[in-house]
């Protein structure tokens, strides 16, 4: 395969990534896991898979970091996952420990590699990789707006009885609570939203955005949301690859825009071979602007209390 993605973490969203990314022949996959065994067992499984379902991209898994060099795109899903009753915030220490191990390791290999976080607190651990790096905010990114965005696309396409392909919706700010549906910018085949639904059914959903994680959290009772979230991070990493210059909503390092800096955000950007290539800027009511704001004082504690 003319691509190569390492995968770190061979848990639920880590391995239902690696399959999505194989079974589409987009990349070679490399799995890497602490528990190495687990890592090179899924990859084997999912091998075995191959000649059923028809893929030639290859899988392979385990421990060693070395196996890893030469990756063009680098996803961490790494950490501990929430359980009912935790924040994302609750995870704080224990993950930017992990995901500073990770990182060190895998740009050690792939000094030139584009960095995708998955794990939580999203935000703040863009920002662990980014101090870990040394790497331009073009080349250290997290996976948050894109499956918000698609939780609330499916509310609004499950309440309108619309196909999901006809929606269209952005979801702004912090990957937890504070985040900022923007609901006056979506749009169902190119119809505004608030045509088409009561600003309280819109309200409704918004709400059920915000707490669309924690929702699956408290059916699975152990672990969190793996389908979404790694289709979600498969569409950030065909978008490099495949240099789409595709507009996703990604927590980014701001440099000014929206009137925010030095912190790690959810909003609209250009993603292509560069890696995160433009901030696509929005013109926000004051009330949205607002919301925004007070979502990124939320990151702005996270990261203020990270370990120095």
């Amino acid at each position: 395969m003319q691509h190569k993605v390492t995968v770190v973490g061979a848990g639920n969203v880590g391995a239902t990534l690696a399959q999505r990314i194989a079974e589409a022949d987009l990349a070679d996959v490399v799995m890497i896991d602490v528990a190495a065994d687990l890592a090179t067992g899924k990859a084997l499984d999912m091998m075995e898979a191959a000649p059923v379902v028809g893929f030639n991209a290859k899988i392979t898994g385990g421990g060693d970091y070395a196996a890893t060099a030469g990756s063009d795109v680098c996803v961490i899903t790494a950490g501990l996952a929430r359980k009912p009753g935790m924040s994302r915030d609750d995870l704080l220490n224990k993950n930017t420990e992990i995901v500073k191990g990770c990182v060190e390791q895998l740009i050690l290999h792939s000094p030139n590699t584009i960095l995708i976080l998955v794990t939580n607190p999203l935000d703040a651990m863009c920002e662990v990789a980014r101090r870990a790096s040394g790497f331009p905010r073009e080349r250290v990114f997290g996976m948050a707006g894109v499956l918000d965005a698609a939780r609330m696309r499916w509310f609004i396409a499950d309440e309108l009885k619309v196909s999901v392909e006809d929606v269209d919706a952005f979801v702004l700010g912090g990957h937890g609570d504070t985040m900022v549906p923007v609901s006056r910018f979506a749009t169902v085949a190119g119809i505004p939203l608030p045509q088409l639904l009561s600003a309280e059914r819109i309200e409704a959903i918004n709400q059920r955005t915000k707490t669309g994680g924690i929702e699956i959290v408290n059916y699975y009772k152990t672990g969190s949301a793996y389908y979404a979230p790694s289709a979600s991070t498969y569409e950030m990493v065909a978008a490099i690859l495949h240099d789409k210059k595709k507009i996703l909503p990604c927590a980014v390092l701001l440099d000014g825009e929206y009137g925010l800096n030095g912190l790690f955000v959810g909003v609209p950007v250009r993603l292509g071979r560069g890696g995160m290539e433009q901030v696509i800027e929005l013109t926000l009511l004051p009330e949205e602007q607002a919301a925004l704001e007070k979502s990124a004082a939320a990151v702005r504690e996270l990261v203020d209390a990270l370990p120095a």
